[in-house]
């Protein structure tokens, strides 16, 4: 369990970093013209930035607490957080209109969930 716990986060931090750099590097305007973008139309370009800069954060709260064994329960709380996000997300896409996005947001939150209860319940660190 332990290894499928280390595989999902991976594959979830690696999305909240490619997402997270997505949002804090390209404009605004080009966001808004992508698949799932038409949010960043309404959205301030310090909201749309510190989103970018949240997932980041995330990326590395899923993977560097455990790797440097330093507080390691922060990849579960960082999970938490994650399925905060995501249900915040699908709250957007469905307010403009935009369900086809809305499938890989559950995706991830499903996701964060499994991990979330794999780091509490199932195979805790230092347990």
């Amino acid at each position: 369990m332990n290894i499928a716990l280390w595989i999902v986060t991976g594959l979830l931090a690696t999305v909240a970093l490619v997402s997270g750099n997505i949002k804090a590097i390209t404009p605004k305007a080009k966001l808004a013209e992508a698949p799932g973008g038409r949010w960043t139309a309404t959205a301030g370009v310090g909201t749309v930035k510190a989103l970018g800069g949240l997932e980041i954060l995330a990326a590395l709260g899923l993977i560097l607490p455990a790797v440097l064994d330093i507080a390691p329960v922060l990849v579960p709380v960082t999970a938490v957080c994650w399925i905060l996000l995501m249900i915040g997300a699908m709250v957007v896409h469905v307010r403009d209109g935009e369900y086809k996005v809305i499938t890989a947001n559950v995706v991830y939150l499903a996701m964060a969930a499994f991990v979330v209860w794999g780091r509490f319940v199932l195979e805790p660190f230092g347990a």
